[in-house]
């Protein structure tokens, strides 16, 4: 935005809130006036009053300090860190119980004769803190200026009063409280050196620091023997790995042999198994098979062989022992030996590093567990400190308030007491009016403010041609000085529009249709219209009105016009002229009438087309061929044929009858169309193609307009030069 354009934009915007203001001055002028009324009554009705003031030091409790008492008893503190305790002391002052107190001892009465209620006096009563100090200041005003005083001064003396025996009192609770917390205190030590006792010979505690060093200790020389025994172990299996490849044996079958070898049972046994199987070898060399030498040799080897199993059997058990390991070498012998020794030994190792290891795991976890009980005795320890230290400071504290309950400093000192007031207090009048006069401009102001904002129609003719962006062809106002501008028939739920030069005078109306006619004559040079379609967003717009004048003014204007009832739904065109309805356009277009029968001519150069019988698909009829034909002849027979047709929303007559004609012609009511209304008919009219000549704002209302679109009879000059100026425009184009 550049430097020039600023002072045209901030122009722009106080023109915009002038028009708000000019619009709804009615209610801003109602809501100032009542305030101002009402802030004159009221400082007119205020009486002089008096005012007496006196004032406290609220301080701690310095008796503590100086007897050595217990500070808690009457200290002024603040439960928040951000809360000041002079706060507090305020709220206290301006308490029931000490306004009650006032009262009854200056025994107060209300004008009927009555005790004074405690919030009529606090009402008066005003008790403040100066920040920064630790003062409270206290005021009263009253009609009567000894008793503001007195009454100050009351409550000044009460609330002192009142803080003493608050003392006293808070010191005798702590005393009956104390009274029965040291015995409960007392207990409580005995039982916590009961737990950390029963603690210490549950868990077998002495000293759990040296006990946790010790634990380390073993766990290491633990760690280090079993290191040096897994060397051992390691040395011994490979040693036992070595004797059983020399000896071919494992260490079970060694040691059967061994105990089989040295059993002489067995041996003797396997001495007579061997000799008689020699014999038997020899004398089968001599002897036949069935020779009985060989079969009782046979039944001997037999026999041996049985004798020898069962003795093996009694000495190895269920392992299965070949004959060629019953007997032994010297050698094999001595290496069977050495095998038994190293299992025994490897077996002894393996035992001792269990040992050590379950040793070990028992070191570790009462290490592991250490923590935990050193927790739990530090816990306990901590729940013994307290609880002495508890019972310590009761014990303290109860010889303590033993002396503080007879004390009596309170925690405030009077500063100065009231003084009766020699000068009365008069309010000033003229702010309590002119303060009512500004508060009633400003609520006027938003609440004009607010009806134009919850206000969603169209109220001006800018606003309308920014919201449907349309040529505006005729801007017609108001008509008639008191407002009521038509007429209305018994049965009609709308008033009848009244005609410019028959029921209303030509100035100002009819110099606007004038230049809505020489618009519309310029609007297309090339081709003059012969047929309009007019319309509105919504009902109440006047499409009929200007329908019907538009009419008047071109027939005056020379040009033969036809006016057609096209609102099939609502007609109003024959109560305008006060013809008959029973034939018109619906009759023409089934067939039950001729055109000429129902023309009806109402003044020079112009006829009226009424609705005829309302049909039940007016769409259906306008949209027909013989609605066509009709169109194509009144082209012949007319200079311009004007439809008056039903509004836009819902209803489609416009849209299809304009297919028809040369364009529609859309009026804008300001004050009755809204936003949402006007923008869904320039989305139809858009969307669905229609040719839209411009738009009518009919209505205005001159005193609402910045931009002034009409002029008295000192400026008619300025109409003229409006339509020599178009007609200048249309000779250019020519």
């Amino acid at each position: 935005m550049t430097m020039e354009s600023l002072p045209n934009f901030e122009e722009v915007n106080i023109q915009k809130y002038l028009e708000v203001i000019q619009r709804r001055w009615l209610p801003l002028v109602g809501i100032f006036s009542i305030a101002v009324t009402l802030g004159c009554l009221y400082a007119f009705s205020l009486k002089p009053s008096y005012k007496a003031e006196g004032s406290l030091m609220i301080k701690t409790n310095r008796s503590s300090s100086l007897t050595g008492l217990p500070q808690d008893i009457g200290r002024l503190e603040a439960l928040n860190v951000n809360d000041n305790p002079l706060e507090t002391q305020v709220r206290v002052i301006g308490s029931n119980p000490v306004i009650e107190k006032t009262i009854n001892s200056l025994k107060l009465k209300d004008s009927q004769g009555k005790p004074l209620s405690i919030p009529d006096l606090a009402k008066q009563l005003k008790i403040e803190g100066i920040k920064g100090t630790d003062v409270v200041q206290l005021s009263y005003k009253g009609g009567d200026p000894e008793l503001a005083a007195k009454i100050v001064n009351e409550v000044i003396d009460s609330y002192i009063d009142l803080n003493i025996k608050a003392n006293q009192n808070e010191a005798l609770t702590a005393k009956q409280v104390l009274v029965t917390e040291v015995p409960k205190a007392e207990e409580i030590v005995r039982r916590a050196e009961s737990k950390l006792r029963l603690f210490k010979e549950t868990n077998k505690i002495v000293v759990l620091e040296q006990e946790a060093t010790a634990a380390v200790d073993t766990i290491s020389k633990l760690g280090n023997q079993i290191s040096q025994a897994l060397a051992q172990l390691d040395d011994v299996k490979g040693r036992l790995e070595q004797l059983r490849s020399e000896a071919q044996v494992d260490s079970q079958q060694g040691v059967i042999a061994s105990d089989l070898s040295q059993a002489p049972g067995v041996q003797k046994v396997l001495i007579q198994l061997q000799e008689t199987e020699s014999q038997l070898a020899l004398e089968r060399t001599r002897f036949e098979p069935e020779h009985p030498t060989i079969t009782n040799l046979e039944e001997k080897v037999t026999a041996l062989k049985s004798l020898l199993k069962e003795r093996v059997g009694q000495v190895a058990g269920t392992a299965q022992i070949t004959e060629g390991s019953l007997q032994v070498g010297q050698l094999r012998q001595s290496l069977i030996a050495d095998i038994t020794r190293a299992q025994a030994e490897r077996v002894g190792l393996e035992r001792q590093i269990g040992t050590l290891l379950r040793q070990q795991d028992a070191y570790i976890k009462r290490a592991n567990n250490l923590p935990r009980l050193e927790q739990s005795q530090r816990e306990l320890e901590r729940k013994l400190q307290a609880a002495q230290t508890t019972y310590e400071t009761l014990l303290k504290k109860r010889q303590e308030i033993d002396v503080a309950q007879n004390q009596k400093i309170p925690n405030a000192r009077v500063i100065s007491y009231a003084l009766i007031p020699d000068k009365a207090e008069g309010p000033r009048k003229i702010l309590f009016i002119v303060g009512g006069g500004g508060i009633g401009l400003f609520l006027g102001i938003i609440i004009a403010f607010g009806l134009d904002l919850i206000d969603r129609s169209v109220k001006t003719v800018k606003e309308a041609k920014e919201v449907l962006r349309y040529s505006v062809l005729g801007v017609i106002p108001t008509q008639g000085r008191n407002g009521k501008e038509s007429s209305s028939i018994a049965g009609l739920d709308r008033a009848i529009p009244k005609i410019i030069g028959r029921d209303i005078p030509y100035f100002p109306v009819g110099n606007a249709y004038q230049i809505l006619q020489v618009n519309l004559k310029f609007l297309c040079s090339d081709k003059p219209l012969k047929s309009i379609v007019i319309t509105s967003s919504v009902a109440k717009e006047g499409k009929s009105d200007v329908s019907a004048n538009l009419a008047v003014t071109m027939a005056q204007a020379g040009r033969r016009v036809l006016l057609v009832d096209a609102d099939m739904r609502h007609p109003i065109q024959h109560h305008i002229w006060g013809l008959p309805n029973a034939m018109g356009l619906s009759n023409v277009i089934i067939g039950q009438a001729s055109l000429d029968t129902v023309v009806q001519e109402v003044m020079p150069n112009l006829e009226v087309l009424t609705s005829g019988v309302l049909p039940p698909n007016p769409v259906a009829m306008l949209d027909s061929q013989r609605m066509a034909t009709l169109i194509s002849s009144f082209g012949r027979d007319y200079d311009l044929v004007i439809f008056d047709t039903p509004p836009l929303s819902g209803i489609a007559d416009a849209a299809v009858l304009s297919t028809l004609t040369d364009g529609i012609l859309l009026v804008v009511r300001p004050g009755v169309v809204d936003l949402n209304s006007a923008n869904a008919a320039k989305e139809f009219l858009t969307q669905s193609g229609q040719k839209v000549l411009g738009i009518v704002i009919n209505g205005v209302n001159t005193k609402n307009e910045p931009n002034n679109y009409f002029y008295d009879n000192k400026k008619r000059q300025i109409e003229q030069d409006l339509v020599s100026s178009s007609l200048t425009k249309f000779s250019k184009e020519r």
